[in-house]
């Protein structure tokens, strides 16, 4: 009896780790800009420049190359600073920054971030921010990321809305 409990418990924990973790969880936040995708993309890729405008994101350090992984810190609107070493998975000029960030193994809790920038209007550029979440603790970290997480990639936008259209 008491080997058959074990093994239920066994199946059972196998099981909700499984299910765990293949949730995913997807943030997005659109914005549209006053300039052209060259410009906004100088604007994103010039890390040093990202202490003076960027609330969010205020260090960065590495290459945005395929495959180097990079270093940021990250600010919430309450002061909270994290840091993050992800690896860069697409960096093409002017269309689209992506990289993929771990929380020590993979699929425990792994964020694949995107900035994809499209031209619309006459100089005017929809840049898509968002972040593609998956892993055992995306059922634990829901309301976290739709409430503050959210709230940076909104405030992030709108930094870099005003900085690209102020035309640095």
């Amino acid at each position: 009896m008491k080997t058959n409990i074990i093994l239920l418990a066994a199946v059972a924990l196998v099981g909700l780790t499984c299910w765990a973790s293949i949730q995913t969880h997807r943030l997005s936040n659109e914005v549209v800009i006053d300039a052209p995708p060259e410009r906004v993309w100088r604007v994103l890729t010039d890390t040093a420049a990202y202490p003076q405008w960027n609330p969010v994101i205020v260090r960065l350090q590495g290459d945005l190359v395929l495959g180097r992984s990079i270093e940021f810190e990250n600010r919430s609107a309450t002061g909270r600073v994290m840091v993050f070493r992800p690896t860069i998975l697409k960096a093409d000029a002017a269309r689209e920054l992506r990289w993929l960030g771990r929380l020590w193994l993979p699929r425990l809790f792994d964020g694949e971030h995107y900035f994809v920038l499209t031209p619309v209007g006459r100089g005017q550029t929809r840049l898509e921010h968002g972040e593609n979440f998956s892993g055992a603790l995306i059922p634990f970290t829901r309301n976290w990321l739709r409430g503050p997480v959210l709230d940076d990639f909104a405030r992030l936008n709108m930094a870099l809305k005003a900085r690209a259209e102020a035309g640095s």
